[in-house]
């Protein structure tokens, strides 16, 4: 199994402070988002390869962060960067574009994850993974617990046995409470439908339209991720989480010095 972190997007939410560097490459507590996903992922179980896709402006800062990377420590496994080689958000390939460009390029040969790489899930990735390999493709999802809040992210309906039965992008009208957070299985079996969804002419950004699609073609299961998760889509989400996560941590650190 690949992982592959999405991060080609250009973040101008984010201005200025991801002006000259990619929102991936954030610290958030004292280290990078990408890195914590990395760590995370090499936590949660065995990958072949980690792939990062990452636009033409910021190839060379993801190259050099993982040259600091591998300096610092032993990468969890394999990692490596895909210069998409789009220089502007109005070529971007966008999130589904993105996924095809890298396996049209590396030598994926088994199941795929893919997570953005501006996500960050608290607690282990491993029960996300144990339910998607033995339930087929997959998407982790989050409960809000509140209709106003899920209408600004893509909303999932699921039956009794967790598979999806509606998906629909920032509804006026929620039919659940529950949203998919940037997490994606996808079975080596199911990844020609990207290919075949975009030939149809389909959005290639913002995952959850091929969600939409894709639950029509074959099941797909939704699973609730427990623990924190942060949102990082503009100034206000980004201090909150560095700031969440750095006393979170600092108060760990303190339990662990002086004992309960």
């Amino acid at each position: 199994m690949d992982a592959l972190i999405l991060g080609a997007g250009y973040a101008t939410r984010l201005y200025p402070l991801t002006q000259d560097r990619p929102k991936p490459l954030l610290p958030v507590g004292g280290v990078p988002i990408l890195e914590r996903i990395c760590g995370q992922l090499g936590e949660a179980g065995a990958f072949d390869a980690i792939h990062v896709v990452t636009n033409h402006r910021f190839a060379g800062h993801y190259e050099e962060w993982l040259r600091d990377y591998r300096g610092r420590t032993q990468p969890p496994c394999d990692v490596r960067i895909h210069d998409d080689r789009t220089t502007t958000p109005e070529n971007r390939l966008g999130a589904i574009g993105d996924i095809q460009f890298v396996l049209d390029t590396a030598p994926i040969t088994g199941d795929l994850l893919v997570i953005a790489g501006d996500n960050l899930i608290g607690g282990s990735l491993e029960p996300f993974l144990s339910s998607a390999s033995s339930r087929g493709a997959s998407v982790g999802l989050k409960d809000l617990r509140s209709k106003k809040l899920v209408s600004l992210y893509g909303v999932v309906e699921t039956g009794a046995d967790g598979r999806i039965l509606g998906f629909e992008e920032k509804p006026a009208q929620p039919k659940s409470t529950l949203i998919a957070i940037g997490l994606y299985y996808f079975p080596r079996s199911t990844l020609p439908l990207i290919r075949k969804y975009l030939d149809l002419g389909n959005s290639k950004d913002a995952p959850g339209y091929y969600l939409q699609w894709l639950h029509r073609q074959t099941p797909v299961y939704g699973h609730v991720v427990e623990g924190d998760w942060y949102d990082i889509g503009d100034l206000e989400s980004y201090r909150s989480a560095d700031e969440t996560v750095s006393r979170n941590e600092l108060q760990r650190s303190r339990s662990l010095r002086h004992g309960p």
